[in-house]
């Protein structure tokens, strides 16, 4: 496997990540958010219980929703031979598909959000979206010129 494919894709996963946080936080700040707290910080809420100090849970949902997109993202590198926009959206789709059905249920919220309001289903899509198209535009533009992962003449050998 061609370890700076995957770490760049690792880093655009990130920079994607970064990319649907700053919509998402806004709106949360503007008030116009349909989520009652961001997804994050509600899943590191739910896993360690009120008692965490603010700043701690803010310092965990971020790390680890931004740890999560990018190894979504070197997955994708590490599976697919090109990376394209589109492949970047599909990820970003079935990320939200999951989100939808396993971790909103789990937080309480109802499938697609609709224990408290069905609009988070459309937020959290756009969100995804947002995520997928960056993250698969930029492995794109960095990663594809390294070719799909195993050791060629211009990678170098492969290391397992």
């Amino acid at each position: 496997m061609n370890r700076k494919r995957l770490a760049i894709g690792f880093g655009c996963g990130v920079l994607g990540t970064i990319a649907m946080s700053v919509p998402m936080i806004a709106a949360t700040v503007a008030g116009i958010a349909p989520m009652p707290k961001p997804i994050p910080a509600a899943i590191v809420g739910s896993l360690f219980g009120p008692g965490l100090p603010k700043p701690l849970l803010m310092l965990l949902a971020a790390s680890s929703h931004l740890f999560y997109g990018g190894v979504w993202a070197a997955l994708l590198t590490a599976v697919s031979k090109r990376v394209t926009v589109w492949t970047g959206i599909a990820l970003g789709a079935g990320l939200w598909f999951i989100m939808q059905i396993v971790v909103l249920p789990a937080l309480g919220w109802g499938v697609f959000g609709t224990a408290i309001t069905p609009k988070i289903a459309m937020a959290t899509l756009i969100l995804h979206l947002v995520y997928g198209a960056t993250t698969g535009y930029l492995i794109q533009r960095l990663a594809d010129d390294l070719g799909p992962g195993v050791g060629s003449s211009t990678n170098g050998p492969s290391r397992a």
